[in-house]
This record gives structure tokens, sequence and C-alpha cells, in this order.
């Protein structure tokens, strides 16, 4: 039976130093002997396994701590706080990231018997222990990388079986949510699609209710409860992290940046995303890009936030 110092010798093995995309879909593996400080970062939705080591995401008022043995599920499209706290040359940091296939999920859940537990609310972030049948599927799935000849036809049908487990596990109830146009997580999430697409404009509370079919009250109680934040706040880190992207990809001047994200106040501006970041806007970017390409322990901004 798989155990999770197997799984953590093979991330090692295919993953000697950084972070790592793979030839498996949607994979991607973590390997850092060096702790982080927090840093603001964007996740996506995910499940990430810790093999080794431990990290902490702040998200609002909620902390939450995964290590070795425990899993991360990722339901939307999320602003955290993410700091790794448990690495170090002797027992470095290394965890299996997967993106989430809405349509594979759905696919699943046409051959699942309907959820008999009552649904409960779901939060945009998720930890609960792996199992010997999740580890089971994992470590199979990654000794796929010794035989690539192999992986077109049985990375869909190992991933096929991690996602089963996942559902019928203690956050299926998250991932059955994600996959239902009806759930309150996808009410909200198409609410939070629309503040994405629409992040530099003025967001009316009114109109993302509508889109959510709720109340503007009931909107904001649930937006809350599953992000941990207001619409409007949430709209303010996606702005920031916008306008963090444009500085370095693009290399914009900071105003013309936070211009292009829907601040009218260079002022305002600077001084929010110093707020977030830790340092001004021209600062925060010349030090990123002093940094190592791709050296996920000097930025912080690890694995979850992988596109």
């Amino acid at each position: 039976m798989a155990d999770t110092n197997e799984l953590a010798e093979l991330i090692g093995r295919y993953c000697p130093s950084g972070l790592r995309g793979t030839a498996l879909p949607r994979v991607t593996l973590i390997n850092t002997q060096a702790r982080t400080v927090p840093s603001p970062t964007l996740y996506k939705p995910l499940v990430c396994f810790v093999a080794q080591g431990a990290k902490r995401v702040v998200v609002g008022e909620r902390v939450l701590r995964y290590d070795a043995g425990t899993f991360l599920v990722v339901s939307l499209d999320i602003p955290v706080s993410a700091e790794i706290y448990g690495a170090s040359p002797e027992k470095p940091y290394r965890a299996f990231s997967m993106q989430l296939d809405r349509a594979l999920l759905a696919d699943i859940l046409l051959d699942l018997p309907d959820e008999a537990r009552p649904v409960r609310g779901a939060e945009a972030l998720a930890v609960s222990p792996m199992t010997p049948d999740l580890l089971d599927p994992l470590v199979r799935l990654l000794n796929l990388l010794d035989r690539p000849d192999d992986i077109r036809m049985l990375a869909p049908l190992l991933e096929r079986e991690l996602l089963y487990r996942l559902l019928q596990g203690e956050q299926g109830h998250v991932l059955r949510q994600f996959v239902h146009a009806d759930s309150r997580l996808s009410q909200v999430a198409r609410a939070i699609s629309h503040i994405r697409a629409r992040y530099d404009q003025t967001v009316s509370i009114g109109t993302l209710a509508d889109l959510a079919g709720m109340s503007a009250a009931t909107f904001h109680r649930h937006f809350k409860a599953v992000t941990a934040m207001s619409p409007l706040q949430y709209q303010k880190h996606v702005r920031l992290h916008e306008a963090r992207r444009l500085l370095l990809a693009e290399k914009v001047e900071a105003a013309r940046a936070g211009f292009s994200v829907g601040y009218e106040s260079p002022s305002q501006f600077s001084r929010e995303y110093a707020r977030l970041f830790g340092e001004p806007p021209g600062r925060d970017a010349a030090r990123l890009r002093s940094l190592s390409p791709g050296d996920p322990g000097q930025t912080g901004d690890l694995l979850e936030a992988q596109d």
C-alpha cells in the first residue's frame, strides 16, 4: 500500500528542485527546501496533496494549515496569503497539484448516486487527511512519468479514479457544489466570473446578486461565507493582482498599471498595493524581477496559483 513517504520520493525524483509542470494533464509538482514569507497570490480551482513539509494559507480571517498526509481543495478563484513554513534541506516541502476539470467531475457524477447526506455549505478552501484510497492512484499516476507512452491511455483513467475517490470522501460535497449549477458555490462562482471579467469597472452588488439568483442581502452573506471577504474586497484583490502581473510581465509603469485596473488615483493605488504586497508597486516589481526565475522558495507564489 502506498504511503506519503513513497509519494514524497516520487515527487523528488520527477521534480528535483522548484516548481515543475509535467507530461500529466493539469499536474504540477513542487520540491523546495526554502521557507517563504507570507505572500499574496491567487489560487485556482484545484486539489493539492502534500507529501512532505507544511504550508499555511490565510483567506480573510480564516487560517488553514496543510501538511504531510493532507490535501487542500480549492473550489473557486480566490485571493489568499500563502506561506511555506515547513521546509528545510533535510526535509523539503513536496507537493502534487492538479487543476480541477469541471467537465470530468460532472461526467463522473452522472455515474454516481445522488448525494444522500445533507448538503453542507461549501467554502472556497478546505483541508482533509489523505486516505490510502487517494494515495494509491496518486502514486500510480506519478509512476506513469517513467512510461510516457502510457500517459495518453492510462492517465485519464487514473485521474478519473482519483476524482472518484475525492467525490466519495470528506470533501465530496465541495466538489459536488463546484459542479452543480444550482449550488450556492456555483451561484457565487457566477458572480466571481463577472467580477474577474470586469475587475476594472464599478461593479453593482445588485447586478452580482441577480447573476447569483439571490437578494442583495442573501448574496452578500453567502459570498462572504464562501470567500471570507466581501465582493468589493474580492474585486480589490483581483485588481491588485492584475496590476502586479502588468508590472512584471508587461513592465508597464506603476501609474499606468493602476489606471489599467480601474484606479483613478495613483496615490490610492500605491497605498493599497503596498498594503497587500508589502511594498509600493515599483519597488515590489524591481525586487521580484531580481529573483531567480521560477524559484518558488524566493517568491512564495507557489503551486496552487499556477495556471
